[in-house]
């Protein structure tokens, strides 16, 4: 099976769905993750956060501990849209590497670059038979994200943890809460479905 993995931003992923990601490449499949932006940002004072650079470094540490080739899109962070070049980039990947499965965002995050990219998802991936929407940020709305599908992660989340770690720049300045708050939202999802830890996703479509 080949999979591609869609986030807006080196971590999106990694937060989302990087655990069914680390079983995917344990089974053989070939796994793909596209981050669309350059994932560089500033703070509100105009002080640089995160440089494009290191973004793209502490990426590629997750997607080596993943097993998973990686593919940057380079649009700038925090003005991703809807767009034809967007749509194009994703076409491209799905049609040479026979996509069998996506993973993305999914389309009510508050965030605006998730939610174009979610849009673009859907729409490059309309002949695709598997579709995942994962949700990768603590954002609350009143457009609740509903799991209806779950995968166990209880042997794959040491890789998580680690892939989530991956993201010094990341990591350092929000601490163990990202873990904390993904453990315990995995430990909920496994309530539901009967496992230790799992992650949660909104089917999309699922054909056979």
């Amino acid at each position: 099976m080949n999979v591609l993995a869609i986030g807006a931003h080196f971590d999106d992923i990694e937060l989302g769905c990087s655990g069914s990601l680390k079983k995917h490449v344990e089974k053989g499949d070939k796994v793909i993750l596209y981050v669309a932006t350059s994932s560089g940002f500033f703070s509100p004072d105009h002080v640089r956060v995160r440089s494009d650079e290191i973004a793209m470094e502490e990426g590629m540490t997750a997607a080596e501990l993943i097993g998973a080739e990686l593919m940057c899109g380079c649009f700038e962070t925090l003005h991703l849209e809807f767009e034809d070049e967007l749509n194009a980039q994703l076409v491209s990947i799905i049609e040479k590497e026979k996509i069998d499965l996506i993973y993305t965002h999914h389309k009510d995050d508050v965030h605006h670059d998730h939610a174009a990219l979610a849009k673009a998802s859907f729409h490059a991936g309309r002949h695709v038979p598997r579709i995942l929407a994962y949700h990768s940020n603590w954002y609350q709305s009143d457009m609740r994200f509903s799991p209806d599908f779950y995968v166990d992660i209880t042997d794959t989340w040491e890789t998580k943890e680690a892939v989530i770690k991956a993201h010094k720049s990341e990591y350092e300045r929000v601490g163990n809460a990202w873990i904390d708050y993904f453990k315990k939202e995995a430990r909920n999802n496994g309530i539901v479905c009967g496992v230790e830890l799992a992650e949660g996703f909104r089917c999309i479509k699922w054909l056979v």
